[in-house]
């Protein structure tokens, strides 16, 4: 998978004190107060010696069944969980260095315990069990996004399913054109921002997505693992795991309406 491996790599770039920043939506822009319900995924690695934070993915607030407009569930992927100490910041532009993540309010920095589901790579590529769950110490002021409902997409047509929109959103760097290979790929400094994008194909787990720029689509890149995709409505459709290596062409998305997304996410959420 294109995201764990470049996470890998950067955190054996930790090891000698380097700085690889994460790369987020491509042909997208910034969301601006938009989409507040999307957040960055900070996890802790140790840095000679000094334990050190940095921002390595994307996840989204979801709502919790209990009825009000809050929740402290964060969805998100689990290759992104290195480690049990993990944060999550819902602001709009995040810091892509760790000294200025070490002087965040706290307030801009919520702790979270980790869920990562138990069979995560356990089984082969039909279905690699890629979700997790934080639970947030503390409820952030934003609204909480639905999750869509059991085998949603499924139940699309093939053409409703090819007329659908569907939302790309994460943190990081871009790609403003399709141009050369990784070269094209440029910092934004931690900026939340989107793209949208339509489907190629559905499988049992996965909805691949188109990110041809050249068909007005746009997508994710690496260290954009875990955010979501969304239809018109607001609700999350997949969350982002892989795609080509360059970010280009397409967006292998891990699908939520799934009988095991339901039942993962179902532990977590009050039965009304």
């Amino acid at each position: 998978m294109r995201h764990r491996i470049t996470a890998l790599i950067a955190a054996l770039a930790l090891s000698i004190a380097a700085v690889m920043p994460a790369s987020a939506i491509v042909y997208g822009q910034p969301t601006g107060n938009a989409y507040s319900n999307v957040g960055a995924l900070v996890d802790e690695f140790t840095v000679e010696g000094v334990p050190t934070k940095f921002s390595v993915c994307t996840g989204t607030l979801i709502d919790d069944g209990d009825g009000d407009a809050t929740s402290k569930l964060f969805l998100t992927a689990a290759h992104c969980i290195f480690t049990n100490d993990v944060w999550v910041s819902f602001q709009a532009v995040v810091p892509t260095d760790p000294i200025t993540f070490a002087v965040l309010p706290s307030a801009e920095l919520i702790p979270g315990t980790p869920h990562p589901h138990e069979n995560f790579a356990c089984c082969g590529a039909n279905d690699t069990f890629d979700i997790a769950i934080v639970e947030l110490a503390w409820a952030p002021t934003v609204v909480p996004a639905p999750v869509v409902g059991p085998n949603e997409l499924g139940e699309m047509s093939s053409a409703e399913l090819r007329a659908a929109e569907f939302t790309a959103v994460g943190y990081g760097a871009v790609r403003t054109t399709k141009k050369q290979a990784w070269q094209s790929l440029s910092d934004s400094l931690g900026v939340r921002s989107y793209a949208t994008q339509t489907a190629l194909s559905l499988t049992k787990s996965w909805l691949t997505l188109s990110m041809n720029q050249a068909t007005g689509d746009g997508g994710t890149c690496y260290g954009d693992s875990g955010g979501p995709h969304f239809l018109p409505d607001g609700s999350v459709a997949s969350i982002t795991v892989t795609g080509d290596v360059f970010c280009k062409a397409t967006d292998k998305t891990y699908r939520l309406d799934s009988p095991v997304a339901q039942e993962f996410i179902g532990r977590f959420v009050v039965e009304g």
